[in-house]
């Protein structure tokens, strides 16, 4: 925008003043002498700005003679000047009456009536006048603006170019002329134009302003903030270049002096709408959310027809939850703005939040559409299939932001999301580090990379990534969250205390939020203990977000055919670990075992083929099996119902790899959850769990669970330990202390879990066990061949009294040597919070004991499930006390 200036009629003749003794009573002119020096008084008056003094002296002349032209002409400009279009318009009817070929009268004619917005009207009088005066450089000036209001683009051009050829010393023509190539995408033609204005006239602030957006787009932003500078310079009230230096300064990673410049447009325009809009948006990148909500409702009560300020009032309204409010500015900006794409797409934003799907997707189509080269739309695209399972479609559109925008960070951070989904976790961090690299304060992907770190055993590096995420935004949810668990898997236990406190916080917070999927995922509040309560609700918000990433799949034709009697019942088994899993090592012999007179068994895998043993035994035991792992999740529910599935169970729960949306499509008249999680799953479309009386007792199924209990006798647990290790019962083939350096002469306690089901107070507890009984050791494994666990778990054992030397680690064995080392330990030390379960069952069956304290939840029992199967119920205690004594009495 320009700064204000004096708008000037096209002709007014040479001023020489006068001196008028008491201008206040002007008497007629007598004479034509006396007519022409008041006269030129009044040319002087408009010259110096005083348009009123001007009037008074003009209208004395008008009422001494209404036919003098001269005088007319001047009239109409002084009226002009002041805004009153309506006299100036009648003075020069008046001087076109007497003067039909007068080309300034039709020029400054044409002025008035383009200021009352009568383009058209304007640019016939514009044309009359050039027609009387062909070389008449200011109305064409004057009509090639007009053109360029009424968007005549090539007319405004042409004209533009005209005027200059006849006065080349325009400035105003030379800069309108650089902003429309400016529009066009002209750059060098608008450079051209801009630098020509400056050289014709230096002190022109308005083209060095120009001159500088041009140098801002071009990524030259050093240039760009000199040339606003030297704008402001010459017109230090030039509040629109306050405000483009406050646009590239926040570009250019300067936020505080961003805002100093929008303050000080501010302070000079205060009805600066576009200011106060800019302004709001740095306070909402400084993430002073209700600053900058206030500051954008400024802006809109200064211009209510601001699209832009309602846009962005709507992203801080979303940022703070409020996603009603947020949906109405989006719409309102729509209603202002019918083609704005970025409405489009930040309406898609929050519509998604609140689970309507398909609506979000045509918000981000419609912004494609009207804007086929918007990345971001792409991305978020690509985001919400992938969500849908659609991940190599998603993938696809990932692509295409970063083909349109080879820069935008956050095409590249999804991208990796999508990769890592597909557990291709070298290609995930590859495009995480890209993202980092093109916008190195991107605290969402430092989280993700983090978590690809982990999910590859990169320790280290997670919790490196973890800390510079929370560095970045303090109050990130996902990236705490997953922070602690990194903790909690390398027992770094020096802040849990205060952690955990904040994980609580955190989950009250988001809880409250009917809408909001908590960061702390439902397999994570098991390990930390989490009352039943708020596990299940959490379980409920996954399950509902699962059902919510299907919406978009048509199930409305799905009916399901009742079971001839003469037909086999049909059992469909849904997992992503038919590999060397724990849960394949418990399961690998049941796919074969059903009596196939009764059961047509399917198993469902969800993931690719790891090519070990196991996975190659189910394929093979299995009446069938397939392969649905690059399927979406509407594809695969859709072949799990032409197959006829009575019977649909979820191995998986809420553990890697699930694929929860294909159960939340209903794809069988009856679905179950059994073994991968011991909790309730939280879903309506999940009828019943598999368990046993010790871990679900009757009494607490009806108020921890959604799904009903199917009890099986004695233990839940399957497994598989009599078909697959029968060797280990031949004591003479099995290892010796030695072979792993465990000695001879001790008494070995041992836990072969994951750490990440230590705690501390488990921990303190092992530590008094030890101090019982001086000449014993703990014998745990070292996992994901990482040395912090060991290094932190050493330090805890010192800081307790206890010997390092008296933690054994090694490192983890294939299953088969796992199982014949088992019986070299003389007794397991389970995990209160968190049970061992596939490592129980593996222990148990090499025959060495395993003492438990049975817990208040279902994950916190399945070792007392366990040992009542097994007849070794004195092993399961119920206090700590009790857990420290019968530990060590074996050893007396």
């Amino acid at each position: 925008m320009e700064p204000p200036r004096k708008k000037h009629p096209a002709k007014i003749a040479a001023i020489h003043p006068v001196n008028l003794s008491s201008p206040e009573a002007i008497d007629l002119p007598s004479t034509l002498q006396q007519f022409a020096e008041l006269l030129d008084a009044a040319h002087h008056e408009y010259n110096c700005g005083k348009y009123t003094e001007g009037i008074r002296i003009c209208e004395h002349l008008y009422a001494a003679d209404a036919s003098r032209t001269d005088n007319l002409l001047l009239l109409g400009a002084l009226h002009f000047q002041v805004r009153n279009f309506s006299e100036s318009i009648f003075y020069n009817q008046q001087c076109i009456r007497i003067e039909p070929h007068f080309a300034e009268a039709f020029g400054n004619l044409g002025n008035a009536l383009k200021e009352i917005g009568d383009m058209n009207g304007a640019v016939q009088f514009y044309l009359r006048a050039i027609k009387l005066n062909p070389r008449f450089a200011d109305v064409y000036n004057n009509l090639a603006s007009s053109y360029m209001q009424m968007g005549a683009t090539r007319e405004a051009i042409e004209t533009y170019k005209m005027a200059l050829v006849l006065d080349p010393c325009l400035v105003d023509a030379h800069s309108n002329l650089g902003n429309l190539y400016k529009a066009q995408g002209l750059v060098e033609d608008a450079t051209e134009c801009y630098t020509n204005a400056i050289r014709v006239k230096p002190n022109f602030a308005i083209a060095w302003s120009n001159l500088a957006g041009l140098l801002k787009d071009d990524g030259q932003l050093d240039k760009a903030i000199a040339h606003y500078k030297e704008a402001i310079r010459l017109a230090p009230d030039f509040a629109d270049a306050y405000s483009n230096l406050g646009n590239a300064l926040k570009e250019s990673g300067q936020p505080t002096e961003a805002i100093e410049a929008y303050k000080t447009a501010i302070a000079l325009r205060p009805e600066f709408a576009i200011a106060h809009g800019n302004l709001a948006s740095s306070y909402f990148d400084a993430n002073q959310i209700e600053l900058a909500i206030s500051t954008y409702r400024t802006a809109i009560q200064l211009e209510p027809n601001y699209p832009d300020a309602y846009n962005n009032l709507g992203n801080a309204l979303r940022d703070i939850g409020q996603l009603e409010q947020a949906i109405s500015c989006y719409r309102t900006a729509l209603r202002l703005k019918p083609d704005h794409p970025f409405a489009y797409n930040n309406l898609g934003n929050a519509l998604k939040d609140k689970g309507m799907i398909k609506e979000a997707i045509h918000c981000y189509m419609t912004a494609v559409r009207l804007m086929p080269r918007f990345a971001a739309a792409h991305s978020n695209l690509g985001s919400i299939l992938k969500e849908q399972g659609k991940v190599e479609q998603a993938l696809a559109h990932y692509q295409e932001a970063i083909t349109i925008d080879p820069t935008f960070a956050d095409a590249f951070s999804n991208m990796g999301n999508a990769y890592k989904e597909l557990l291709r976790l070298e290609e995930a961090i590859t495009c995480y580090s890209t993202a980092i690299r093109l916008k190195p304060a991107f605290a969402d992907t430092y989280s993700n990379l983090a978590v690809a770190y982990k999910d590859g055993g990169r320790l280290e590096e997670a919790l490196t990534c973890f800390r510079k995420a929370l560095s970045l935004r303090p109050e990130f949810p996902e990236a705490l969250a997953n922070y602690v668990h990194s903790l909690a898997i390398v027992c770094d236990w020096r802040s849990r205390s205060e952690d955990m406190k904040k994980i609580l916080v955190l989950l009250e917070r988001q809880m409250s939020v009917d809408t909001n999927l908590p960061a702390v995922q439902p397999f994570h509040a098991l390990i930390y203990a989490l009352p039943p309560t708020r596990s299940l609700e959490i379980a409920k918000r996954f399950a509902q977000r699962a059902k919510l990433n299907v919406s978009l799949v048509d199930m409305a034709n799905v009916r399901y055919r009742a079971k001839r009697s003469d037909e086999r019942l049909k059992i469909g088994y849904v997992c992503a670990n038919f590999g060397n899993h724990p849960t394949a090592h418990l399961m690998a012999s049941v796919f074969g075992l059903h009596d196939t007179s009764r059961f047509e068994v399917t198993c469902y895998a969800t993931s690719i083929s790891d090519q070990s043993q196991w996975r190659r035994r189910i394929e093979t035991d299995a009446e069938h099996f397939k392969d649905i792992s690059a399927m979406a999740n509407g594809d695969a529910a859709h072949l799990i119902h032409n197959d006829g599935i009575h019977i649909l169970i979820d191995l998986n729960g809420y553990t890697k790899g699930a694929r929860t949306e294909i159960f939340a499509l209903r794809p069988a008249p009856l679905q179950m959850a059994y073994l991968g999680f011991p909790a309730s799953l939280g879903a309506d479309y999940i009828q019943y769990l598999v368990a046993d009386k010790v871990v679900v007792p009757p009494g607490d199924a009806a108020t921890g669970f959604v799904e009903k209990m199917i009890y099986l006798p004695h233990s839940f647990v399957v497994n598989d330990h009599k078909q697959a290790y029968q060797s280990v019962l031949d004591i003479e083939t099995c290892p010796t202390r030695g072979q792993y350096e465990v000695p001879e002469d001790k008494f070995v306690f041992c836990n072969f879990s994951q750490l990440y089901k230590l705690d501390p107070v488990t921990f303190t507890s092992w530590m008094h066990i030890l101090k019982r009984v001086p000449n014993s050791i703990l014998w745990l494994l070292r996992y994901h061949g990482d040395d912090l666990a060991e290094t932190n778990l050493k330090a805890e054992a010192k800081a307790h009294g206890i010997r390092e030397s008296r933690l054994h680690f090694t490192d983890v064995v294939p299953k088969e040597e796992h199982l014949r080392r088992g019986y070299l330990a003389d007794l397991f030390l389970d995990t209160p919070t968190y049970n061992a379960q596939t490592v129980g069952c593996d222990i148990l069956w090499s025959g060495t004991p395993m003492i438990t304290l049975e817990g208040g939840h279902m994950a916190g029992r399945v070792a007392s499930s366990l040992l009542q199967a097994v007849d070794l119920p004195e092993l399961i205690t119920k206090t700590i006390e009790e857990y420290l004594c019968v530990s060590v009495d074996p050893t007396k």
